[in-house]
């Protein structure tokens, strides 16, 4: 079986646009030739995720109201950066900026496709360790509560399905195995 682009885009139409999305409308033919539309949704910025972890095995989550799920949701630092930036660069203001902390080493950890089938959004998710604490400023946009506790402790926010955001499970997930395997 051919791993090649199956789809024949026969028409495109850009339907909506703004800051951070795009939406186009495509006229295909199916992998079984089958004549259908495909709504792609383009992000205009990377996802990026920071995981704090301090020498004693904390870490801080933030919690937040999301407007589309319309829920509270708590989660691991997390925003964007510019396509064409620097994703380091648009990790540590985001760290700082949510929750004033500074690291001085991130490794990255994970990159993954956040809904493959109707996006192309790309998320990056970095450990940030040896943190100092320094001053926050969330945006207007966030309200945010954040807790410091034990990684442990957000481990098992996952397991019992607390934490639901993908960049977050994925980030805790990781992180666990990275400890157990002493790579952390």
């Amino acid at each position: 079986m051919s791993t090649s682009n199956p789809w024949r885009v026969l028409e495109s139409r850009k339907i909506y646009d703004n800051n951070w999305i795009s939406l186009t409308e495509h006229q295909v033919l199916n992998p079984a030739g089958g004549a259908g539309i495909y709504g792609e949704v383009h992000f205009k910025n990377i996802a990026i995720g920071i995981l704090p972890l301090d020498a004693d095995l904390n870490t801080w989550l933030v919690g937040q109201y999301r407007f589309p799920i319309k829920e509270y949701s708590w989660e691991i630092v997390e925003g964007g950066g510019a396509l064409n930036s620097d994703p380091i660069a648009s990790a540590k203001r985001e760290l700082a900026e949510e929750t004033g902390l500074i690291a001085k080493h991130y490794t990255e950890i994970q990159r993954m496709h956040l809904s493959n089938s109707v996006s192309d959004e790309l998320a990056i998710i970095y450990l940030a360790q040896d943190l100092q604490l320094g001053d926050s400023s969330p945006e207007e946009t966030e309200e945010l509560i954040i807790r410091k506790m034990p990684f442990q402790e957000a481990y098992e926010m996952v397991m019992n399905g607390k934490i639901t955001d993908s960049i977050s499970v994925a980030a805790i997930l990781k992180t666990k195995i990275l400890i157990q395997e002493g790579k952390v």
